[in-house]
């Protein structure tokens, strides 16, 4: 009887995971918001049922992948797929927020990199390549419409432009991090909270808050930050590509850091919820703003500002 309610339940979860699937490979503007979902049915279905059975939907969902989008369709339900299951798994785990957060996060760049590592050896196609190669040309076609039109541009913003370009392919590996949590978090974000209205239990976040990351983190930006000054790498060299890429990650955490410390408080002094999300669009779009909200976040978790206040 049991293995009936799981496969009638497996059967019905792959019935919907498979009408996602559908939109989000040929629906071009909802299907990038569908897409989104569709780790939707891996959680219901790995919250609910044993690892061994969770095995058993994700190759049938491969299978059906497959027979609907080819290898591109295997490689959202790999990618997916696997972030709902661990996602499910531990939170019939009853594990924190944070542990399924991070451990989600880990198993979708994993996948990332697997990926990306496979389409250039079998497929001979480098992503990272082809999207550095149509900026450059894009650059080049403005350069060239501009000089059409009897403007010479500025050589120092061509520059910077060129600079920006190379500094987006050094910092590839950080942005594949930083797009792994973006994604996990807005994946999160939408199948929580359905997931608790079908009877499960998720943990709850904490509030931003009460986040306070320790203190040797702060320690190795400085380390970072010191060693790019003194080592002074040359463009293009392993020690570059490495220093750049941990200065950057430790600068997003000092920011995460700043952005708690102004939720705390904005919470303390008992102001509108409406002024941290403000200050915090405004460090979005702004880098002075930005650079404020990065020197909270370092004295935050250097100084124990918050604790101070609150004395």
């Amino acid at each position: 009887m049991k293995n009936v309610y799981n496969l009638t339940q497996g059967a019905v979860f792959l019935a919907i995971y498979t009408v996602l699937l559908l939109i989000t490979l040929y629906v071009p503007v909802i299907g990038t918001v569908i897409n989104y979902f569709l780790p939707l049915p891996f959680i219901l279905f790995s919250a609910k049922h044993e690892l061994k059975s969770s095995a058993v939907f994700l190759v049938a969902s491969i299978l059906l992948s497959f027979i609907v989008g080819s290898f591109f369709g295997i490689s959202l339900t790999l990618g997916f797929g696997l972030t709902g299951l661990i996602t499910g798994y531990l939170i019939k785990k009853q594990k924190s927020r944070v542990v399924i957060f991070i451990a989600a996060s880990f198993v979708f760049l994993l996948n990332l990199i697997v990926q990306y590592v496979v389409a250039v050896i079998l497929f001979q196609i480098n992503f990272i390549e082809e999207l550095m190669t149509i900026l450059r040309q894009s650059v080049d076609m403005s350069i060239k419409m501009l000089t059409s039109f009897g403007q010479e541009p500025d050589g120092r913003v061509i520059e910077r432009f060129e600079s920006g370009i190379d500094m987006i392919e050094t910092l590839m590996p950080s942005l594949f991090v930083l797009f792994s949590f973006l994604s996990v978090f807005l994946i999160h974000l939408i199948s929580m909270p359905i997931v608790q209205r079908l009877g499960l239990t998720p943990p709850k976040w904490k509030p931003l808050r009460e986040l306070v990351l320790p203190k040797s983190l702060l320690w190795y930006y400085l380390f970072a930050l010191i060693a790019s000054l003194l080592i002074r790498p040359e463009e293009g060299t392993y020690w570059y590509w490495a220093l750049a890429n941990l200065v950057y990650i430790l600068q997003f955490f000092m920011i995460l850091q700043g952005i708690s410390f102004v939720f705390f408080i904005s919470y303390v002094k008992g102001y509108s919820k409406a002024i941290p999300i403000f200050v915090t669009i405004l460090a979005c779009l702004f880098p002075f703003v930005l650079y404020i909200v990065r020197i909270l976040g370092i004295i935050d978790i250097g100084f124990n500002l918050r604790q101070r206040l609150i004395k």
